[in-house]
């Protein structure tokens, strides 16, 4: 296992993220309802607040939308060439926010640098679709896409999967089904951020407050509102911290130093580790949940991208 850590000012957000998430949370205030319960309302202004951070970047040569397994699906070609190697990504938004569209920007990021197809999957949100709905969908996804790969314009065998905080989550889970259902793995997992367990870690206590993009009375929403009920929590396939972790493929992990996740990212990569997963994590210093999202005003954000590509282009060629 390699794990970097770049832990020196565990306290110390750095200045671009900070700029990042000081503007989302004056755009959220400036759209604010007044009235938390209206979920729709929130998905509209958690779209149009993320409409800054979509914008720019790589030109694709192709973006197909599509629907296809139930999911509402997007392809990024980044360059005209048949077979390109493909990465899944899952988005993130607490499994109740988000959407393609948010992370589109993300998206076209990691097919430009790392040269590989990038397609993204719209799954169902919650509380209106509980667990498993979202899991199932994106593990029907993947073996839609790897069953129709030849008109996609990708390689099946080289094929991962990646995705942020919920994405991250059902990227692990899918591959967990899968083991489950006797496929075979995919070819790797990108793992940002991701919401892995709902035990509060230290990272709770240190980065919870309002200063940070994601507080803890949030995420225990999220967490709410994703199942059924409370003992659904300790399943495996929703909590994949505790679940047996053999025979998953080799994984990223993206680790945000001044996140309330980043204690359970640090214990999912050294679980990975003992379970015999070939693993590379990375501890950004200064970076807080979504730090990837500022990619257009930080540099932080783009190094992290860019070794995340390296990695992907090691793994399965771009």
């Amino acid at each position: 296992m390699t794990i970097q850590s770049e832990l020196t000012y565990p306290d110390r957000v750095d200045p671009d993220i900070r700029r990042f998430v000081d503007l989302v949370n004056a755009a959220y205030a400036e759209h604010a309802t007044g009235d938390p319960a209206d979920l729709a309302g929130r998905r509209r202004i958690a779209e149009r607040v993320r409409e800054r951070w979509r914008a720019g970047g790589p030109a694709m040569h192709e973006v197909r939308d599509f629907a296809a397994a139930g999911l509402r699906m997007r392809l990024y070609l980044p360059k005209a060439q048949p077979r390109l190697p493909a990465m899944i990504y899952v988005h993130g938004g607490g499994w109740t926010l988000f959407s393609i569209d948010t992370h589109d920007r993300l998206m076209r990021e990691y097919a430009a640098r790392a040269g590989v197809a990038v397609i993204g999957f719209d799954y169902s949100l919650s509380p209106e679709h509980k667990y498993p709905v979202a899991l199932e969908e994106v593990a029907g996804g993947i073996d839609w896409v790897l069953g129709d790969a030849d008109r996609l314009g990708i390689d099946p065998a080289r094929v991962l999967i990646g995705g942020d905080s919920a994405g991250a989550n059902l990227s692990v889970t899918a591959s967990l089904l899968r083991r489950e259902r006797g496929r075979p793995p995919l070819a790797g997992m990108v793992l940002n951020y991701g919401a892995f367990d709902p035990e509060p870690t230290e990272s709770y206590d240190r980065y919870g407050g309002a200063a940070f993009p994601l507080s803890v009375d949030e995420m225990d929403d999220f967490w709410a509102n994703y199942v059924t009920a409370p003992a659904q929590l300790r399943d495996p396939l929703v909590a994949p911290l505790r679940a047996d972790l053999a025979g998953l493929p080799p994984t990223f992990v993206a680790i945000a130093e001044c996140d309330i996740l980043a204690g359970c990212n640090r214990a999912f990569a050294h679980k990975l580790a003992a379970a015999g997963v070939a693993v590379e994590a990375i501890t950004y210093r200064g970076a807080t949940h979504s730090f990837l999202e500022a990619v257009s005003i930080a540099p932080l954000a783009a190094r992290a991208i860019e070794d995340q590509a390296t990695w992907i282009r090691s793994i399965v060629g771009g």
